[in-house]
């Protein structure tokens, strides 16, 4: 387990007696307390919990992203997706502060039905924000994944990647849903990443870079299919950029890990959580006490302050 891999159990035994502030950090992050994190040189350390943190107006850029919000999925685990996803957009309007837009780490819906997309945009659309998506693989099961496309993919390349620029900050939506490898682990695929490896080119090291795509671009536990499978190539590409910031979805909760000069950070769903990794026999909607629910779904903001090549992570449960 990476000493940055916030995958604790809220009653770990290794805490002891005297657990390190480290560890009630991590715990509480999975707990659903939040921490923010501040992103120096590639490497994140906890500034505070995130009520405090959120007290302060951040300057600079600042964005948010939400994920996982399977609009149409009624089960146990939530019989109200829609219900939460809207608490999650109510969290947002209430900021003390507007971010620039939102970025959508894909699962959009449960089924990719008509009225699910539907749905979604009605309640996201409350935010008044830009928002930047990147399907989930539950996004891509209608014939032709025509319900996507005609919403999101429209001026994207392939099967909707895509780029853009924000204060300063390079910002690269990708597609890993396609052509799922052995077990579910994601794929980008040859041509995408010819089109990365372009799109990078000539542009200054000192650019920061995100990076966001439903999937972890990290292994995480290959055995459910929580990793991409030709993320390694995708990273080669991103080797000489002092600042990388790759932000993902899929596994419902907050985990974050560094490798070199790259930051990965995963985010909570708006829906129903899962198991840590290994923690079950298999991945799935996780049932939990109804008064724990809201714990463990949230949203996460992002800032980034020019001049200070910094990018600090706040993730806010729905409750808690």
């Amino acid at each position: 387990m990476s000493e940055f891999d916030h995958n604790h159990d809220h009653d770990d035994p290794r805490q002891g007696s005297g657990p390190s502030r480290r560890r009630v950090l991590e715990c509480m992050t999975w707990a659903g307390t939040g921490v923010l994190w501040t992103i120096t040189g590639g490497v994140p350390r906890s500034l505070g919990l995130v009520d405090s943190a959120l007290a302060a107006a951040p300057t600079g850029l600042s964005f948010l992203q939400i994920s996982d919000s399977h609009v149409g999925f009624d089960k146990p685990a939530n019989p109200n997706a829609l219900g939460t996803l809207e608490e999650a957009i109510g969290r947002v309007n209430a900021m003390p502060s507007k971010p620039s837009f939102m970025i959508h780490t894909g699962d959009i819906t449960h089924l990719s039905k008509a009225a699910e997309f539907d749905n979604a945009e009605r309640i996201i659309s409350q935010a008044k924000l830009d928002v930047h998506y990147v399907p989930g693989e539950h996004d891509f099961l209608d014939e032709d994944v025509k319900l996507y496309r005609e919403r999101y993919g429209r001026g994207a390349k392939g099967a909707g990647w895509y780029s853009f620029d924000a204060n300063g900050v390079h910002f690269i939506g990708l597609v890993n849903v396609v052509d799922l490898k052995a077990g579910g682990l994601g794929n980008l695929g040859a041509e995408q990443l010819a089109w990365l490896e372009d799109d990078l080119k000539g542009r200054a090291k000192s650019t920061p870079i995100v990076v966001f795509a439903h999937i972890p671009l990290w292994t995480v536990y290959p055995a459910w299919g929580w990793g991409t499978e030709d993320a390694g190539r995708a990273l080669e590409y991103l080797k000489g950029f002092g600042s990388v910031t790759v932000l993902n979805g899929h596994i419902h909760q907050v985990m974050q890990k560094v490798e070199g000069n790259v930051t990965f950070h995963t985010a909570r769903s708006t829906a129903f959580p899962q198991p840590a990794p290994g923690a079950a026999p298999s991945p799935g909607p996780m049932k939990v006490a109804d008064d724990k629910l809201r714990s463990l779904l949230g949203i996460a903001s992002i800032n980034f302050k020019a001049g200070e090549q910094r990018l600090a992570i706040i993730d806010t449960p729905l409750q808690g």
